[in-house]
């Protein structure tokens, strides 16, 4: 659905900037500025700053002399008001009204469907929704709201709700994108390889080498302690470079028990491995 974000008398040139780039960040690139303060505001240092790399929306914006001059081609008008006029279109928070705009026009898609079935006419929807917003200083005049279908009002703290404008454009973008599908969250890194069975067991078995060379597990009687740990290292679903990790981790061990015993040994003290514990470690690692 064609969208279009029109500023009317924008008086800093930063905020110019800063809305092109919450438009680009949410996917839209359609912003008209009504009478702004500075007639170069598209080229003005500040602007191209705030705008942080949204320089093509910059370049689409046009600057228009007149509302109605920017509202070319829209049919849906939506005013951004913190106040509830008493005479005027329905005021609604953003997310409710998109609820039901885009009801409506999935009906009228039904609707439109059945009629060139039945030879019918069929209300069509919007052909492009527009979001206004006023000035910094004094927002939208009543006879700008007027016009509208809907004000939108966003939710914020009752007893603080005032918004900077690129800020309430960012949330107006946002919840009409969410409206209109949203974009997939990208993830953080590539898809983990999981290791094999093979990999899961090797690793053990060089755990169950070095704990018993620390002195963690009798061989003697080991009770349930590998079966258990092979349970625990199947539920968190190791990667290879997890399997990587642990086996450092037993090497180190492994290593950290050998000098013991050789500084325990120059020391006279019996270093020989309980009964069956080296018949244990040889079979690990079979």
């Amino acid at each position: 659905m064609k969208t279009r974000f029109v500023l009317i008398n924008t008086s800093h040139a930063g905020n110019v900037g800063a809305a092109a780039r919450a438009l680009k960040v949410m996917g839209f690139d359609d912003l008209v500025l009504v009478a702004p303060r500075w007639d170069n505001v598209l080229r003005r240092e500040e602007t191209i700053q705030r705008a942080s790399g949204a320089l093509d929306v910059l370049n689409r914006a046009r600057i228009v002399p007149t509302l109605d001059d920017a509202l070319d081609g829209m049919t849906h008008l939506c005013a951004t008001a913190m106040t509830p006029r008493d005479f005027g279109p329905p005021t609604m928070a953003p997310r409710a009204w998109f609820d039901l705009l885009l009801k409506k026009e999935q009906e009228n898609e039904i609707g439109r469907g059945l009629a060139s079935e039945t030879f019918e006419t069929s209300t069509p929807g919007p052909a492009g929704v527009a979001f206004l917003f006023g000035s910094e200083r004094f927002g939208m005049r009543n006879e700008d709201v007027y016009r509208c279908h809907v004000a939108l009002s966003i939710p914020t703290n009752p007893q603080f709700g005032s918004l900077n404008l690129a800020s309430a454009i960012q949330v107006i973008a946002y919840d009409w994108r969410q409206a209109l599908g949203g974009f997939a969250a990208a993830p953080a890194s590539a898809p983990r390889e999981q290791a094999d069975a093979a990999a899961v067991g090797a690793m053990l078995a060089h755990w169950e080498q070095a704990l018993t060379a620390v002195g963690f597990l009798d061989p003697a009687a080991p009770k349930k302690l590998m079966p258990r740990l092979n349970q625990l290292f199947n539920r968190a679903e190791l990667a290879s470079e997890e399997i990587h990790i642990l086996r450092g981790v037993a090497k180190a061990m492994l290593e950290t028990a050998a000098r013991t015993n050789v500084a325990r040994a120059d020391q006279g003290i019996d270093v020989s491995p309980a009964p069956g514990a080296a018949q244990a470690t040889e079979g690990a690692t079979r």
